[in-house]
């Protein structure tokens, strides 16, 4: 729907927004700097006073994305708190959940092909979102003896991969990639497996 009339600032913002909801429909590579201008309703030349090129929109559409998904992150850890495993577990869901209610953003985030080192703006939330999950990892992690303890890194990076990785196959549609599981009972059910094998997870009575 077209929009006319906005503010040199509001118009940058009004461009990634058309952005996202192209991502979502056509994907990253799916749409043109023309298409995302027509969406604003601006003209392909104005889109240019505030991007490079379609790389550039979609680059600040992945910052933006950043901003929410760290936020969310930070918010599940301290929900969890203070309990280091209910931190860890709810940083996991929360990986879910974003990649739930903000597809476009996720898009541009990990299936675009920008890197998180495009800009400094766009490295320094990234990084931020992974020191949650590292945060919370190395808190779980004190509770494993010194000798069978993983860097906190290598610890939060395998539930992250396994967090991607159900989003990718399970979450978002994919064809031919249907679970008879729910996406966030194959997270729980593998992170519990996971934190079994490092002793975080006791069932015996």
């Amino acid at each position: 729907m077209a929009k006319r009339g906005y503010h040199h600032g509001n118009l940058r913002q009004a461009l990634v927004e058309a952005a996202l909801s192209l991502i979502e429909a056509k994907g990253p590579t799916g749409f043109t700097l023309s298409e995302a201008a027509k969406t604003a309703g601006v003209t392909p030349a104005a889109v240019y006073r505030h991007f490079e090129g379609r790389e550039d929109l979609i680059a600040e559409a992945a910052r933006q994305g950043y901003e929410i998904f760290a936020d969310l992150m930070q918010f599940a850890y301290d929900k969890g708190q203070p309990s280091a495993l209910a931190s860890f577990e709810a940083t996991g869901r929360a990986y879910l959940a974003f990649a739930r209610k903000y597809p476009g953003h996720y898009i541009a985030m990990f299936e675009s092909g920008i890197s998180v080192n495009r800009t400094p703006e766009l490295a320094t939330v990234a990084s931020r979102a992974r020191g949650v999950m590292e945060q919370a990892a190395n808190d779980l992690s004190q509770h494993i003896p010194p000798e069978k303890r993983p860097p906190a890194s290598m610890f939060s990076a395998h539930i992250w991969a396994m967090s991607h990785g159900v989003v990718e196959l399970y979450a978002r549609n994919s064809p031919g990639t249907q679970s008879p599981f729910a996406p966030e009972d194959l997270l729980e059910t593998g992170i519990g497996v996971y934190l079994r094998g490092l002793g975080l997870i006791n069932d015996d009575p």
